[in-house]
């Protein structure tokens, strides 16, 4: 998936929606969610994917929401149709929390949809249905927009005054940097393209563990741990409460659920929970973080990728104030540069590189 910059929008103007789905219902629910925000507008809806190719050069969406499962053409047929003609177009996909949405939206993300929701289901009366749609898909549509009102973030072409806070000190000096022994990973919106990316790049004699927090919901992780081990000789496995956590393995948080890694003895263990969300997400960066850097110290090493919003800052703070390098990925490669951003504008981040190269960077580490 390519980087995506923000559509900057116009005083007055609004980000414009196509909605495509075949049921009713869910375009009906879909319509008043995005109609109630003012800086959202539904410009149309269709009940399936060959009728909204003919829309959209008529109603001009900024954004399109796709079901996946819908008769004459599905999903996946109108996002390639989509990317071939507008590559430019948003599109968030709708999925279902089961084994087959997940792999479908796997492949989605990997044909160039830029996010996905999971569709409103047994989710109790229509206020619950409109309130949870809100919550999940306007955030999603906005990311991608800037807004007049907007305080510009920090640009890429201001990543070389950003400078890193300097490492923790002892006595006057500064403690030297210690070689890395894990790897702590958070990433959002754009994730599973660039985990793709990423992975096969790893060398097959890495010996460093890596812990990876992806924002899914639960199966989406187990079948992300799959797909990316079909691209590395390296283990890969979606983390288990009390897993042993061994040298050379890559460990995927599970949705729903907070990853950190403890002691127990000599060894070091993975631990599940379903604490509060933080950040709105569980499993969150910013705990996995935190865990790590209690656990590994200045020997871990921090890796922020694409995401929305700012979860991970805390956590990499936590563990850059102990020693920890940080790497972000910089803006011109990421989907949404939301949580690397947000690192590198607080002067965290001891490098900024694109995700081609942050491999090579973790290897300067080892």
């Amino acid at each position: 998936m390519t980087h995506t910059s923000k559509k900057k929008l116009a005083p007055g103007e609004r980000i414009r929606a196509l909605v495509v789905d075949d049921s009713v219902i869910i375009r009906r629910l879909v319509t008043h969610a995005l109609g109630e925000d003012p800086n959202l507008e539904v410009v149309g809806s269709a009940a399936n994917g060959s009728i909204a190719l003919k829309m959209i050069p008529l109603v001009r969406p900024n954004v399109v929401t796709l079901d996946i499962e819908m008769p004459e053409m599905d999903g996946l047929e109108t996002l390639r149709n989509i990317r071939k003609s507008y590559p430019d177009l948003i599109v968030i996909m709708f999925s279902t929390l089961s084994e087959r949405g997940a792999a479908i939206t796997l492949e989605a993300l990997t044909l160039g949809a830029n996010d996905y929701v999971t569709k409103v289901a047994n989710a109790g009366s229509l206020d619950q249905s409109m309130a949870r749609l809100r919550a999940e898909l306007v955030p999603k549509l906005k990311q991608f927009f800037s807004f007049p009102s907007e305080t510009p973030a920090v640009s890429a072409s201001k990543i070389s005054s950003v400078q890193a806070p300097p490492v923790a000190t002892r006595n006057g000096f500064a403690r030297p940097r210690v070689a890395c022994q894990a790897v702590a990973l958070g990433v959002s919106t754009g994730g599973p393209p660039a985990l793709a990316t990423l992975v096969p790049m790893l060398p097959a004699n890495f010996r460093q563990p890596i812990f990876i927090t992806q924002h899914m919901p639960p199966v989406f992780t187990r079948l992300l741990a799959d797909r990316l081990q079909t691209l590395t000789k390296l283990r890969v496995r979606e983390a288990t409460q009390g897993m042993l956590v061994e040298d050379g393995n890559i460990y995927v948080a599970p949705g729903d659920y907070h990853m950190r890694v403890a002691r127990k003895g000599t060894s070091i263990i993975l631990t599940l929970d379903q604490s509060e969300q933080e950040n709105s997400c569980r499993p969150a960066v910013d705990v996995m973080c935190r865990s790590i850097a209690e656990v590994y110290g200045a020997s871990a090493m921090a890796v922020i990728l694409t995401g929305m919003g700012r979860d991970g800052l805390r956590g990499i703070e936590q563990m850059r104030a102990l020693g920890s390098y940080v790497v972000a990925q910089d803006e011109a490669s990421s989907v949404v540069w939301g949580m690397p951003g947000a690192v590198v504008g607080a002067g965290l981040a001891d490098s900024i590189v694109d995700l081609r190269c942050i491999v090579s960077e973790i290897q300067k580490h080892l």
